[in-house]
Formats: structure tokens, C-alpha cells, sequence
């Protein structure tokens, strides 16, 4: 059973509402694996000072949101790809369906898609291979140094190059994926009170990080090319910005991507307030055609996040924090050893294998095809309502119809057999967020799955009855 108890500060609402929507953050951030076993009623109750009926309506309110599956005489469970038909209760529609089709099918979790082959499996097992006859191995099961070893910062300087940033290997400290990245950056930039600005919709991440190290979130206005300049400017003009994260190429979870001419005026703004900017390039090698990194026009006071789980595959757990030329990486390096002395130093070998041989750019360009595949058969199915300007990513925006709620429509995707993602989930400063949900399409293993889910999700939007699906 997981410790997990919510972070509270600062939410507002209903307290078993503001339960449920800590228990979604910390599940869409990775701090709550799909199969984790929450505690029970009582304990965290007990552990949050509330009544056990508020814990109850909190996991009610979750389990109607898709993020957990309760089971009689076992307990609460975080719910993933691997529930099954056993697992959950389904509408009578769904209970039609034949065999395996009837298993719910998971859009809700952003993961990068299974490229037929698997290759990035076949890639891991020769690297581990390779690994265990390396005359490097011995050096490599002994402490290293918290930034990483120089051949690893040397990699992830490569790495960095990829999406068009310019780095020195001193300039990199190796991170336990993304989020930590983040987590390392908010540490040695900010100070309880510092106001921090995003997206008006955010990655779910940096909110939950925002209120463990006590910050101010605000969020800031966007179209459909990304971050507003001038909101940035209004809330520079009304108090002192610390930090701005941002994510220019892919949003999530719109897709937007923000034109060079855009970029350049919310470089301009940041430098004449003194503002500090974590620039967080998570899917930028997807799309071929992209503006330069942020980072290029604000080089001295932008820290990038270049990524690598959504890009190869997340179970490395390994992320580059690419600090300005003038920082260095020491202050992020001491956060890094403080927390856990080191990143693995076998994973990041993995990574420095596969940038150093080209395999890193084989996997994104099966990524790149195997996204253009799955983007295609969305579009026959959901047609011209989802958002189809943005990045060609594997995660897709769709607008409500009129009258319909996010929520609302995640509970009722849910009942017919697909998991989708709020709006609401990613509003930030306490924001409800726009009817529209988000549809992650590279999380089911095959596009037969995908598919199913798309139909499901097809019939919700058009409030008919869930289809008998042929096997396939």
C-alpha cells in the first residue's frame, strides 16, 4: 500500500473535490503509478484530519473521473492500461461487446506509442548486452558525480543539440526524467512566496511542485499559438515574476506551438523584467519542421528541459537540465546530490549508447512515423473536432460540444469503456478550464485498441450507443 497523502495547501473548492483533483495531478505527474494501492478510508482520514466520509465522496468522486478502481474487500487502486473488464464495472453497452473488446481502453495517460516490432525493447536489450561485456560496467556501479559522469553530460549536450540549443557538457546536469528536471530547477531557482506564471493550461506537474515549494502559481493567457507576450507583461507589471514554465513546442495539452516571432516577444519581456524562464521541450523532436528552442533567444536566463521520456520511452527515467552558459550547473548539480546523490548512472549509460550510435534517432523517427499512423486514423474517426494545428504529437485536444462539461464528459467517456483527461485537470491558479478533454493516442499498445477507444469515445460525442466492434 502507498504512503501517498494529497498536498492540500492552497486548493480551493470542496474539500473531497480538492482530494480528488490531488489524487489526479499526482497521477498524470507519475507520483502515483497505474496498480498503486491507496490507503484506506480511515487512514487517510486520519493522516489528513477529515471525516472518513470525505475520503469516501474524495474516492467516489476519483473513480467517477477514471483515475481509480475500487475493488470490494481489496481496496482503492490507481487505475492504468493494465485494468481489465474483471477489474471495473461497465455499462451494459460495454458488457455487450465480445471477449477482449469490452476491456476499457486507456486515453487518458500521455505515453509515447508502441511502434510495431516494439523497437525500442529489442534496442534496450541489446544495449543491456553490450553493457554487461563493456570494460566501463565496474566504474559505472560506484558513485558518481551528482551533475553525471562527463561522458553522460557530454550525451546530453548531444541530445540538447537535437532540438537546436547549443550547450557545453558543463552546462548539463543529468536528471531522473522530466519531472525531476523540473523539480531540481524550481528548487535551486525559487523561494517560498516567488511567483511562478504558466499556461492558463499547464502540465499537472509543475502545480503539484508549485505548492510543495510554496510558490505563487498564476496562470497567464493563450491562443492558438501559445503564451500571450503581453499577459506576460500585465503580470510583470503588477508584481515581481520569478519564474516562467513554459512549453513552446507541444503543448500540453492544447498542441500549440509558439511561432518564432512569438518566442522572440516573450524573450524581450522576460529580459526587460528580469524574469527567469524553464523551458520545458518534452515532444520537440516530434514534429520535423519547429521554431528554435526559446532558450536560443533568452540564452542567458533560460533553463531547458530536454526531454526524453516521451520521446524513446519513460522506464529509462533519464532527462537533461540544460542550464544558461553564465549559471553553470553547480546550484542544480548540489539539488540533484541533496535529493538522491545521483541519477542512475546505468540508465544514463543506456542513453549515451543510444545518442552516441544513432539509435536514439531511430526511435524517434519509428515515434514520428508511428504518430503520423495513429493521428490518421483519429482524424478518420473524431474527424474535424479535435484541434489538428497544433505539433503532431501523440496527444490531441478536443473541444466539447456546447453545454458540455470536461468532467462531465470524462465521467460518461468512462461508463462507455474509455478513459479521457479533463480540461480541468490542467487549469491553472484554481482556474475551471474550457469544456475539452484530452485524448492521449499513443498509450494503447496496438492501433487495433486505439481504435476501439476512438469509437467509444466517437459514440460519446454523438450520444449514441457504444458500437459492437468486429475483432481484429
Amino acid at each position: 500500500m502507498t504512503r501517498w497523502s494529497p498536498e492540500l495547501a492552497g486548493r480551493r473548492g470542496p474539500l473531497y473535490r480538492v482530494i480528488a483533483d490531488a489524487l489526479g495531478e499526482d497521477r498524470a505527474a507519475g507520483r502515483l503509478m497505474p496498480g498503486a494501492r491507496l490507503p484506506t478510508h480511515r487512514e487517510l482520514a486520519e493522516r489528513l484530519g477529515v471525516t472518513v466520509g470525505t475520503v469516501t465522496r474524495a474516492y467516489a468522486e476519483a473513480e467517477k473521473r477514471g483515475l481509480v478502481r475500487g475493488e470490494v474487500g481489496r481496496g482503492t487502486y490507481v487505475r492504468g492500461e493494465e485494468d481489465t473488464s474483471a477489474h471495473m464495472p461497465r455499462p451494459r453497452a460495454v458488457e455487450d461487446a465480445v471477449g477482449d473488446e469490452a476491456a476499457p481502453v486507456e486515453l487518458g495517460i500521455n505515453a509515447p506509442a508502441t511502434p510495431p516490432g516494439d523497437p525500442a525493447s529489442h534496442a534496450l536489450r541489446r544495449a543491456l548486452e553490450a553493457l554487461g561485456r563493456s570494460p566501463r560496467l565496474p566504474g559505472l556501479l560506484g558513485y558518481q558525480p551528482a551533475a553525471g559522469a562527463r561522458a553522460h553530460r557530454e550525451a546530453g549536450a548531444a541530445w540538447a543539440a537535437r532540438f537546436g540549443l547549443e550547450a557545453r557538457p558543463e552546462q548539463v546536469v543529468v536528471c531522473a526524467g522530466g519531472q525531476h528536471a523540473m523539480e531540481v530547477a524550481l528548487a535551486a531557482l525559487t523561494r517560498p512566496g516567488d511567483t511562478l506564471v504558466t499556461e492558463a493550461l499547464t502540465y499537472p506537474g509543475i502545480k503539484v511542485l508549485a505548492r510543495r515549494f510554496q510558490l505563487r502559481p498564476q496562470g497567464l493567457a493563450m491562443d492558438a499559438g501559445g503564451l500571450v507576450p503581453e499577459a506576460l507583461e500585465s503580470a510583470c507589471r503588477a508584481g515581481p515574476v520569478r519564474l516562467l514554465y513554459t512549453q513552446p513546442t507541444g503543448h500540453n495539452p492544447t498542441g500549440a506551438v509558439q511561432g518564432e516571432e512569438r518566442r522572440r516577444a516573450l524573450a524581450e519581456v522576460a529580459r526587460r523584467h528580469g524574469v527567469l524562464v524553464l523551458e520545458d521541450d518534452a515532444y520537440g523532436l516530434l514534429p520535423l519542421a519547429r521554431p528554435a528552442p526559446l532558450a536560443t533567444f533568452l540564452p542567458e536566463a533560460t533553463y531547458f528541459i530536454a526531454g526524453v521520456s516521451k520521446l524513446l520511452t519513460p522506464g529509462l527515467r533519464i532527462g537533461y537540465l540544460v542550464a544558461p552558459a553564465r549559471a553553470r550547473g553547480e546550484r542544480l548539480a548540489e539539488e540533484v546530490g541533496l535529493a538522491s546523490l545521483m541519477t542512475p548512472p546505468l540508465m544514463a549509460e543506456v542513453l549515451t549508447r543510444w545518442v552516441e550510435d544513432g539509435t536514439a534517432d531511430v526511435l524517434v523517427e519509428a515515434q514520428r512515423g508511428e504518430t503520423a499512423e495513429r493521428r490518421a486514423l483519429a482524424r478518420e474517426v473524431l474527424g474535424e473536432g479535435v484541434r489538428w494545428d497544433g505539433a503532431a504529437l501523440y496527444h490531441l485536444w478536443l473541444p466539447l460540444p456546447e453545454g458540455r462539461r470536461g468532467e462531465e464528459f470524462a465521467a460518461q467517456a468512462l461508463r462507455h469503456g474509455v478513459s479521457v483527461t479533463p480540461a480541468e485537470l490542467f487549469a491553472a491558479g484554481g482556474g475551471g478550464g474550457p469544456a475539452a478533454v484530452r485524448v492521449c493516442i499513443g498509450t494503447p499498445r496496438t492501433r487495433a485498441q486505439l481504435e476501439r477507444g476512438l469509437l467509444r469515445l466517437r459514440a460519446v460525442l454523438d450520444g449514441s450507443a457504444v458500437p459492437r466492434l468486429a475483432l481484429v
